[in-house]
C-alpha cells in the first residue's frame, strides 16, 4: 500500500512582487515500511518537501495522499487528528519542553488524542535505553539522550510513518550511529521512515536515497 503519494506538488511563496517555487511540480510515491532519505542542498527545497510530506503544510498545487486519503481538501482539525493517529515526528533540535522530565516529554502528543499513554510510554523511554532516566530533565541529558527521548515521544501514538528533519545534525558521529539505528530498528519493525539528511553516509541507512534540488526531485 502507498503511504504517501504525491502529484505534481507546487508549494510556492510570495516575496514582493516575486513568486518563489520552494517546490515545483513534484510527483513522489513512498510505500508502506519503505526507509527513504530526502538529500539536497540548503534552499533546495527539501524540508518543504518533508513538511508536505507529514501534512505540516499544505501544498499550493497538486495531490498529496496519505495512505489513500487526500490531505488537500481536510480542514484543520481533519489534518491534526490524521498528523495526530499516524505520523510521528522528529526533529533536529529535539523540541523537548525543559521544564517537564523524561516521561512527561514523550507522553505529549497522547494529550492531544484523548489516550492514556502511561505505561507505553515507560516502554518506549525503556526501549530507547532511558530506563533509569525517566524523571530526569533534558537539561540533565546529552544530546543523543535528548533525540533518544524525541524519537519515543515520536511513537506514543503508535504512527504508520515518522518523519525526521536532520535527526542527527547536532549530535557526534557515534551518537548519529545510534540515532540512525534506532530507525533502522523501526523500519524492520514495518514502520515508514523518512527522513531528511544533508549526510550521504546518514542517508545510506534508508533503502532509497531521493535527491531534490530547485525544488525538483532529479535522481
Amino acid at each position: 500500500m502507498r503511504a504517501v503519494e504525491l502529484r505534481n506538488v507546487v508549494k510556492s511563496y510570495t516575496l514582493g512582487d516575486v513568486e518563489v517555487r520552494a517546490l515545483d511540480g513534484v510527483s513522489l510515491a513512498i510505500d508502506e515500511g519503505e526507509f527513504v532519505s530526502i538529500m539536497g542542498s540548503s534552499g533546495s527545497g527539501k524540508s518543504t518537501l518533508l513538511h508536505i510530506v507529514g501534512a505540516l503544510d499544505r501544498p499550493s498545487r497538486g495531490s498529496v495522499k496519505i495512505f489513500g486519503k487526500d490531505v488537500h481538501n481536510m480542514n484543520d482539525d481533519e489534518l491534526a487528528g490524521l498528523r495526530g493517529a499516524t505520523i510521528g515526528f522528529v526533529f533536529q533540535t529535539f523540541n523537548l519542553i525543559p521544564r517537564l522530565s523524561v516521561m512527561e516529554n514523550v507522553l505529549i502528543p497522547s494529550y492531544f488524542t484523548g489516550t492514556e499513554r502511561g505505561q507505553e510510554a515507560e516502554r518506549l523511554v525503556k526501549s530507547v535505553g532511558l530506563g533509569e532516566r525517566m524523571g530526569h530533565m533534558p537539561s540533565q541529558l546529552s544530546g543523543g539522550e535528548r533525540q533518544r527521548v524525541a524519537i519515543a515521544r515520536a511513537l506514543i501514538n503508535d504512527p504508520k510513518i515518522i518523519v525526521a528533519d536532520e535527526p542527527t545534525g547536532n549530535l557526534d558521529s557515534v551518537n548519529g550511529k545510534k540515532i540512525m539505528d534506532i530507525f533502522k530498528s523501526l523500519n524492520m519493525q514495518g514502520k515508514t521512515v523518512i527522513l531528511v539528511t544533508h549526510d550521504l553516509h546518514i542517508a545510506k541507512f534508508a533503502g532509497r536515497i531521493i535527491r531534490v534540488k530547485d525544488g525538483k526531485i532529479v535522481r
